[in-house]
């Protein structure tokens, strides 16, 4: 036996109530009517168009489900869906419905009155804390708007939710949307057989968090550029001073696992070797540039400094494939930003393929205006890592229906 994935071109939705789980988990800001909120960045609404505009145009009835923040179970309107119903309203410049609950008679009514082609957004699924624990009662709530499933949420693949895998259980047509399918055309190459000579740059703040996709690349990769607060874990283990920079002796002993196993199979790590310093995060204004790899006592390391970015720039030029997750610094104060963004133009100059994956890699790449520069860039944040590790995830393995083999 073997399971198939179905694409949503393959499925049938005419006149179908057709539930597509998205992910409009964007950020919200105070919008100017009193007490309200607007869509700050839309890129993950922009990435569901395409999914959505096809529906449209085959006649389903489009019910969207997604979950914004984290209102613990509890009916929150700071974390309604309204302002991303507004939004998604003028990109495909047509009516959105917005229901008052994801499930119960409101729904169910707003359903009946579809036509095809009609769009219907549900509240925030995490109003109810059923969502979150995968409930199968809150699954069968769900499926009574659902005659087909499309999953276009690439970044909630990786958790085991009511919307993501119980419900599609009980689906009797399901499948997967266009950007499902570029993530997976992307990152299943570079999982399976990156282009070499092939360079992983990795940021953020914890080397647990990055040590699967590190242990799954190191027979692949070429050269690993270090940055981000995980870069003093990996300069600790190597003896090196780290003044007050982020990082606890658990990171430690995992940089200084990922430098043994690159060392016997002779993997090239680069760690900064200069950093942009400050007595803290806030403050900015007496930042500066080490004149070495060490930090200060007093000081924290807080972004990696111009040096450094010279001593990287050959690594970017000679690579054929470069996957990058994860900032270089605290990139949200422009003190701290120059290497995020410097590592941003490495990458773009460079004529390897490009992918990036992370919410804040690829919130640094927005502000340089440099996605036309890269091949891709991942919506999804753990489910990237997760998947680029070799686990299945859960939202996707339950999408395969079997089939017979021939």
């Amino acid at each position: 036996m073997s399971g198939k994935i179905f694409r949503i071109e393959e499925l049938d939705l005419h006149g179908k109530r057709v539930f597509i789980r998205v992910d409009f988990n964007v950020p919200l800001k105070p919008s100017s009517a009193e007490g309200g909120f607007e869509v700050a960045e839309n890129a993950r609404i922009v990435g569901a168009l395409a999914t959505l505009r096809f529906a449209i145009d085959k006649g389903a009835k489009c019910i969207l489900a997604s979950h914004l923040g984290r209102p613990k179970g509890k009916v929150n309107p700071k974390y309604s869906l309204e302002p991303v119903g507004s939004r998604l309203s003028e990109l495909l410049q047509k009516d959105v419905l917005l229901a008052d609950d994801s499930v119960g008679d409101g729904p169910k009514a707003l359903c009946q009155q579809m036509r095809p082609g009609d769009v219907l957004l549900l509240e925030n699924l995490r109003f109810h804390a059923l969502e979150e624990e995968n409930s199968t009662e809150f699954a069968h709530r769900l499926s009574e708007l659902c005659d087909v499933y499309v999953s276009d949420a690439f970044g909630t693949l990786h958790r085991a939710h009511a919307s993501t895998y119980a419900l599609p259980k009980l689906a009797a047509q399901k499948g997967i949307g266009f950007l499902i399918q570029q993530e997976l055309k992307f990152l299943t190459p570079l999982r399976d057989n990156p282009k070499r000579p092939f360079l992983l740059v990795m940021g953020g703040a914890k080397v647990s968090d990055k040590l699967g996709v590190m242990e799954h690349f190191m027979p692949k990769v070429d050269k690993m550029v270090i940055g981000g607060a995980m870069a003093y874990a990996f300069l600790k283990a190597q003896g090196r001073e780290i003044g007050k920079s982020l990082c606890d002796e658990s990171q430690v002993h995992l940089a200084a696992k990922i430098i043994g196993a690159a060392e016997a199979r002779n993997v090239v790590i680069l760690l900064p070797t200069d950093h942009i310093v400050a007595c803290s995060p806030e403050d900015s204004t007496k930042a500066a540039a080490t004149e070495g790899p060490d930090v200060p006592a007093e000081k924290m390391g807080l972004d990696i400094g111009p040096r450094t970015l010279a001593f990287y720039r050959p690594a970017f030029q000679e690579a054929e494939t470069i996957f990058w997750n994860g900032p270089m610094g605290v990139f949200e104060n422009p003190s701290f930003a120059q290497g995020t963004f410097g590592v941003a133009r490495l990458i773009a100059e460079s004529k390897a393929l490009k992918i990036a994956g992370g919410g804040d890699s690829a919130a640094a790449i927005s502000q340089c205006g440099y996605e036309k520069q890269f091949d891709f860039v991942s919506t999804g944040g753990g489910a990237t890592l997760e998947f680029l590790e070799g686990k299945e995830l859960p939202g996707l393995k339950v999408l395969e229906v079997l089939s017979r083999s021939s």
